[in-house]
């Protein structure tokens, strides 16, 4: 079944490339590095260690350290990842770290968050389309002893490579939703064989282990310990700068701030009309537009001056001032401080059938959410925190409107339903610390 998926994939290849072309018009970085996803990498030092230790050649120290390789495909995965390579790499000082992902949007997040903790350690490349010429030049370059792979990252001819060379790997937060165990479960020889391949599962919750049991993962391979999402520390540091910039965007008024987060195209329009409907009862209200994808930033400028609303970007350096009212979040990598500056949040990804981004980290901040409906990437998380009562779900943009406002006109309800948010962040942390132990013990066992 493999090698149909595989001859598949090749035929597939040059509409692949294309597609990559045309990404290309919006973002040039899809134009680049190619070599990279045919497996072509400099040949790490020490990567030929058996051949030269056999000639009596002794490796130097940095060759012989341990080679960890994460996978995780984009920015969410990559935000993930970090705090599980942080831990490890404070615990194991050797390490090496390599990093890959499939996006420039997830490349970028890799260098700005990774580099400054791991010091030199760090490789960083593009996933290898997932076909055997691709990939064993790529192993063979760098050799990594273990492949850790975030969430869904599930590729046969990946897996099937590793377990060649008797690599260990092992899919770590993975989550798995009915929806794709059913799409699993059409190709059911392909997934059992491809599963089988895996050391080990790391699921979020025990629903998530049953699904891949179902399609063929030995049970004692798989194990479910939380989402290590909820493991979300935030430093005295972001602390203040989250302070600082709701000073700036509030101003002498004490403007509200609603920040729409993550968004996708199809919610802005839904995000501005609420905003708009919002308007009529709090005229001061400053609406912080921050879109998924950097590709998007100046199409959704344009959306909001379309509509006759004075917009100010986040890049232009300066806090919005009382008569702008949306600032554009154009910017990458301060998501997580806006959380802490705003009074509400709506989490994207949620009014369109993408399945939803992390409303983890609003609730660590204590700011109550509203979500749409299509929550299937997060659907354990968002059903304990609107069983608590710190996240709602909004069909559309007049019940979008009609909650936000409940919240703005109401502060000790507001702050109750972000205390409550909170709560359910606190309550289940730990998945890092209980990931930390499996890894390490895979690497013991190889």
């Amino acid at each position: 079944m493999r090698h149909l998926y595989t001859w598949f994939f090749r035929l597939s290849l040059p509409l692949m490339l294309l597609h990559l072309w045309w990404r290309g018009r919006a973002d040039p970085a899809y134009r680049k590095r190619w070599s990279e996803r045919f497996g072509l990498v400099p040949r790490r030092p020490g990567a030929r260690r058996r051949w030269r230790e056999r000639f009596g050649v002794v490796p130097d120290r940095a060759s012989r350290a341990p080679l960890i390789w994460i996978h995780s495909v984009s920015v969410g995965e990559t935000l993930a990842a970090v705090p599980l390579i942080e831990s490890l790499a404070a615990r194991h000082p050797g390490w090496q770290w390599l990093v890959t992902t499939t996006t420039p949007t997830g490349s970028q997040r890799v260098h700005d968050a990774l580099e400054p903790i791991l010091n030199g350690r760090l490789l960083h490349y593009y996933l290898p389309f997932d076909l055997p010429e691709c990939l064993a030049p790529f192993l063979d370059a760098l050799r990594p002893n273990i492949l850790v792979s975030m969430e869904t990252e599930l590729w046969p001819n990946l897996l099937a490579a590793c377990h060649r060379r008797e690599m260990p790997t092992i899919l770590v937060n993975g989550r798995l939703s009915e929806k794709s165990a059913r799409g699993y479960g059409h190709f059911s020889r392909l997934s059992r064989d491809m599963l089988g391949q895996l050391s080990k599962v790391v699921a979020q919750y025990p629903a998530d282990a049953e699904r891949f049991i179902g399609l063929g993962m030995p049970a004692e391979k798989v194990t479910a310990v939380g989402n290590i999402k909820f493991d979300l520390h935030i430093g005295s540091g972001q602390v203040s700068e989250a302070q600082a910039l709701s000073h700036q965007w509030r101003g002498r008024q004490k403007r509200p701030v609603w920040l729409a987060a993550s968004t996708h195209g199809g919610e802005d329009e839904i995000v501005l009309e609420a905003y708009r409907a919002l308007r009529d009862e709090f005229p001061d209200l400053l609406l912080v537009l921050v879109p998924r994808h950097p590709v998007r930033f100046d199409s959704v400028a344009r959306l909001c001056r379309e509509q006759g609303l004075r917009v100010r970007r986040r890049s232009d350096g300066t806090p919005p001032g009382p008569a702008d009212q949306v600032l554009l979040g154009d910017t990458m990598g301060e998501l997580l401080r806006f959380y802490g500056a705003c009074d509400v949040a709506f989490v994207g990804g949620s009014m369109v059938p993408v399945g939803g981004h992390n409303m983890i980290e609003p609730a660590a901040w204590g700011v109550p959410v509203v979500c749409g409906p299509y929550l299937h990437n997060f659907s354990t998380v968002s059903s304990l925190m609107e069983e608590a009562g710190g996240l709602v779900v909004c069909e559309n943009a007049a019940e979008m409107a009609r909650q936000v406002g409940s919240w703005l006109r109401d502060r000790q309800q507001c702050k109750a339903a972000g205390a409550s948010a909170r709560e359910v962040a606190a309550q289940n942390s730990g998945a890092l610390a209980r990931t930390v132990s499996e890894v390490e013990a895979l690497m013991r066992r190889f």
